[in-house]
């Protein structure tokens, strides 16, 4: 009787985010008792979230077994706990409690839905720590380690962006991140006379800013100038492709949010190995774990924002020059 190994996994984000991870991994071993674990921390979060499933195995078909949550799911609570420490000083120990969400629907992937089980915790991480996840299973311990990643300076843009000639964004890297991220947002206001509806706060992501919005570091240290080149006139023929050419529409620029993504080295080289073998769920993946007695990851990220506005001689070709209905914000 043939006997297929799945492991279910997932990563919360909250997510992202960084967000171009795969949430498979296939082990192709004997059947035994395998803990997994995925947890991206992030120190600017209300919550901590930590997913603990196991391998499992059974005969016929794999998909079948995987709608099935006690396949994945241990039948009991698990002690687990986050460890800080801080310049070789232990921190209290934070006990993770579990709750179960509703928010997966049908069609989101093969498992089962709509609850999942988490562990959690709503205690505030120290910045300054280095955790390490303990997961204790009858006899087992499963373990791993993560520094977290603090806050860093997005260098420009500082009071406006400019969109009439190429640029770049423009940071400092910070300490246990290797892996950057870059999403920039336009919001706008829309309001059509003659109509019962309010106006509208919008927003569209310019994705066609950059050529490729990742950037990584040399090292996690920290300290580096880092930047990320844009192509300025496709601000202008991004919102002309997206935004529909009402007659008598009134819009209004907002803020531009820079939003900068920064992974720990964990999660840089698990997103890198998993975009380049992404593949069917049965496809043979690289063993890339940084978890002790178990596979999964464990590992941070930590988001900045940068919110400013258009530069005057952008806000002024994109009220003269478009025909997409922006006006002065006096108007």
């Amino acid at each position: 009787m043939k006997k297929t190994i799945i492991l279910f996994t997932l990563i919360v984000s909250g997510i992202f985010l960084l967000i171009r991870c795969s949430n498979e991994v296939d082990l192709y071993a004997d059947y035994k008792d395998i803990t997994i674990v995925y947890s991206v921390l992030d120190v600017g979060d209300d919550t901590a979230w930590v997913k603990i499933t196991k391998a499992f195995s059974g005969p016929g078909n794999a998909l079948s077994i995987a709608h099935n949550p006690d396949s994945s799911n241990y039948p009991y609570k698990l002690h687990a706990t986050l460890d800080g420490k801080v310049n070789n000083n232990d921190l209290p120990p934070i006990v993770l409690d579990t709750i179960t969400i509703y928010h997966k629907l049908e069609g989101d992937s093969i498992f089962y839905y709509p609850k999942q089980l988490m562990y959690f915790t709503a205690e505030p991480l120290n910045v300054d720590a280095t955790y390490t996840l303990n997961i204790v299973n009858k006899d087992k311990t499963t373990s791993a380690v993560s520094p977290l990643i603090a806050g860093f300076t997005i260098t420009y843009p500082f009071n406006t962006m400019d969109f009439m000639f190429d640029h770049e964004i423009k940071w400092n890297s910070v300490k246990n991140a290797k892996r950057y991220e870059v999403t920039t947002i336009f919001n706008y206001k829309e309001f059509l006379p003659g109509t019962y509806q309010d106006t509208l706060d919008l927003s569209i992501q310019l994705e066609s800013l950059y050529a490729n919005p990742v950037v990584e570091s040399k090292d996690a240290e920290g300290g580096d100038n880092m930047e990320l080149p844009y192509t300025g006139e496709n601000f202008f023929s991004e919102l002309d492709n997206n935004l529909e050419k009402i007659p008598n529409i009134q819009r209004w620029s907002g803020p531009i949010d820079v939003i900068i993504s920064a992974g720990s080295e964990v999660l840089h080289y698990y997103i890198e190995i998993n975009d380049a073998t992404a593949g069917s769920l049965l496809q043979e993946l690289p063993n890339y774990s940084n978890v002790s007695n178990g596979t999964g990851i464990f590992a941070s990220r930590h988001d900045v924002v940068k919110s400013t506005r258009l530069s005057g001689a952008t806000e002024r070709t994109l009220v003269e020059e478009s025909n997409l209905g922006f006006r002065y914000k006096t108007e």
